[in-house]
């Protein structure tokens, strides 16, 4: 399978990118917010859910990519300790909360845990990119109804 690249510039485009990073998982420490550059990134290990013929034996694979957000002015989370960088983090959605003055408004990034990060941006930029190799996962993630 080639490596999943995807750019978001609007609602509709955040939500596949969304689907795309469900049930990716994180170390706090591979976050980062680059001020200077108005850029959030965050290094992640997906799950790669639009794998239905698959590589491996179950078909559940993880691949190592890169999620990042640019336009963003401000950064805050709930439920993250920035001092426990090896903490691990599923993310379960990305979502979109427009502004009182358009194209601007909040991106927010929900992990399990009741944990999420808000990025307050000019407007959507989202861009997702697998960087290597896929590997074998266990198990494939689950959801309660």
């Amino acid at each position: 399978m080639s490596q999943l690249k995807l750019v978001a510039f609007d609602e509709q485009d955040l939500s596949v990118v969304s689907a795309h990073v469900q049930d990716a998982v994180m170390k706090v420490g591979d976050l980062s917010w680059r001020a200077a550059e108005r850029r959030f990134v965050a290094a992640i290990n997906r799950f790669v859910w639009e794998n239905r013929s698959g590589l491996f034996r179950h078909n559940n694979e993880r691949r190592r990519s890169a999620l990042h957000f640019e336009a963003v002015r401000a950064v805050s989370s709930t439920g993250i300790s920035r001092d426990e960088p090896e903490e691990v983090l599923s993310l379960l959605a990305v979502r979109f909360e427009p502004g009182a003055q358009a194209p601007a408004g909040t991106v927010e990034l929900i992990f399990s845990g009741n944990a999420a990060i808000r990025l307050d941006v000019d407007y959507i930029e989202a861009r997702l990119a697998d960087l290597g190799a896929a590997w074998e996962t266990a198990s494939r993630p689950t959801h309660k109804d």
